[in-house]
């Protein structure tokens, strides 16, 4: 998968890859836009340290945080398949025409470099299953550079390509912090995988995402040079993104690396608080290779914690002793920052007004219903903002409600309505007009589900990318009622073979 990052809001814009290749702009777009990107490359080639060695090759490195990498392009023939006008237009400022551009394509899927680019390949590590891996090259933050993955090729496919590319404008427009996708190319060059590693080696086809991000640094960025004992390195490196992407962190301040790590912890906690309430995982267990449900969405919380005793880890040789007990101290309040947040989300979702002592009661009681008669997460709460007060306190619920119509079948619903009720009408200024519209706001009528994603993927194998076109336009207004998405019965419940849906690494 192709990326891009924009340095700032804007303008200066670099190029990366994820599972794929490459890069490079659109020679008669705009020409100040290459003017900016030349300037960043040669500031960032000059504040961090370069490979010395050269060569197209995978190898170990030490002493650098990047390394030359040219890119390979995908065969052609070329199509591209999807296209997000909002990023189009609005972050990167081009014309809608230029998608019709052969050079444009080129571009977006990697096949061509800009003039006076510098590809570089990060160099960073990583954790996988909670073992360190060591230096990793999933390639997700190169710079204009080339990736050759586990299975020696370096190529993503439809199915995994359609996934990013839909669920990040999906997250995006559900407004949860996220990296961008502007483009899905695909080719007919074959590549070979076994998609649930079990000997079962199937033919596919290549694809290409173009994604934009602010940075693709990651807490391996840091942590390979920790490890590695390169302390001169990651004093750079660290310097380097804070000045850059947390410019409110005054870079003479003697506390700043603890500055930099509280804001991390703070963000941290919000983001994985903020794609729980929208119910945000691949699954119950999300991968077929997480025989243990690592990465399971009731664990998520617990891993973002493991990424920042990972963090601090990676930070400590750079700490005094004053610098460490406060930094851990930090961490310790984690918890305590994504309860709150989850809270407040929470409570949104239910249409709370101000505090009262027993809301955790409330949310915490209503989750545990849905648990027991595995009502479906999102339709739950959005039929709660859509039926009145009276319908819920009557039970008068229409079959096609769906997912409340599960969750009622819980010996202790009658119960909990009661509860919830009663919360509602002690804030005696509210309507319950205006309650369903505050409850609609914040609770989408349309996710990405994996049955929706798959169905999508088969017919793009076919050469028919209608579904992936209809799945993007209704995932950019995920809290309106769309006819089409209505029709296509995207807000009903998931089909039953759904059920026997898996992905792996590489969906």
């Amino acid at each position: 998968m192709a990326a891009l990052s924009t340095l700032n809001e804007s303008t200066a814009v670099r190029w990366y890859m994820w599972e794929l290749s490459e890069n490079s702009q659109f020679t008669s777009c705009n020409y100040e836009l290459y003017e900016n990107m030349n300037a960043f490359y040669k500031l960032e080639s000059r504040s961090l340290p370069l490979d010395e060695a050269e060569g197209h090759f995978i190898r170990a490195v030490k002493g650098c945080v990047f390394s030359e990498s040219l890119p390979t392009p995908l065969k052609e023939p070329l199509t591209l398949t999807a296209v997000s006008q909002d990023v189009l237009r609005n972050i990167l400022d081009l014309n809608e025409s230029v998608v019709q551009n052969e050079e444009f394509v080129h571009c977006v899927s990697g096949g061509k470099l800009f003039p006076g680019s510098i590809p570089l390949a990060h160099r960073y590590g990583g954790h996988q299953f909670g073992y360190w891996a060591g230096q990793l090259g999933d390639g997700r933050a190169h710079l204009l550079g080339e990736y050759t993955n586990r299975s020696g090729d370096g190529r993503a496919v439809i199915r995994s390509s359609v996934r990013e590319f839909l669920c990040s404008e999906a997250m995006h427009f559900l407004g949860v912090p996220t990296s961008r996708a502007l483009s899905l190319v695909v080719s007919e060059e074959p590549v070979r995988r076994d998609p649930f590693y079990n000997g079962n080696v199937i033919k596919e086809r290549g694809a290409v995402v173009l994604r934009l991000a602010k940075s693709w640094f990651r807490i391996g960025s840091l942590e390979i040079l920790t490890k590695t004992g390169e302390l001169d390195v990651l004093r750079t490196l660290l310097d380097f993104v804070i000045k850059e992407h947390f410019k409110s962190i005054a870079t003479n301040d003697p506390d700043k690396y603890v500055v930099f790590f509280s804001r991390v912890v703070n963000e941290t906690a919000h983001l994985i608080a903020h794609w729980m309430s929208v119910g945000f995982a691949h699954d119950f267990v999300p991968n077929t290779s997480d025989d243990e449900g690592r990465y399971s969405i009731g664990a998520q919380a617990n891993v973002g914690l493991f990424n920042l005793q990972k963090l601090l880890e990676a930070l400590k040789p750079l700490l005094t002793s004053d610098q460490l007990s406060q930094s851990q101290q930090i961490l310790r309040e984690y918890p305590q920052i994504y309860h709150q947040r989850f809270h407040e989300l929470f409570k949104a979702k239910l249409g709370f007004l101000g505090n009262e002592e027993k809301d955790s009661y409330v949310i915490a009681f209503l989750l545990k219903l849905m648990e027991d008669t595995g009502a479906d997460f999102t339709m739950t709460f959005r039929q709660l903002s859509e039926v009145t007060l009276s319908q819920l306190q009557k039970g008068s619920i229409a079959p096609s409600v769906w997912a409340l119509s599960d969750l009622s079948s819980h010996e202790y619903f009658r119960d909990w309505v009661q509860m919830y009720v009663q919360r509602l009408l002690s804030v005696k200024s509210d309507s319950d007009a205006a309650r369903q519209h505050r409850m609609q706001g914040v609770n989408p009528r349309y996710v990405l589900r994996n049955w929706m994603a798959e169905s999508a993927i088969r017919k793009a194998e076919k050469n028919d990318f209608s579904e992936v076109a209809l799945l993007q336009k209704t995932l950019m207004e995920p809290f309106s009622n769309q006819d089409e998405a209505e029709r296509a019965g995207f807000a009903s419940k998931p089909p039953s073979w759904a059920q026997q849906l898996r992905v792996s690494c590489s969906s």
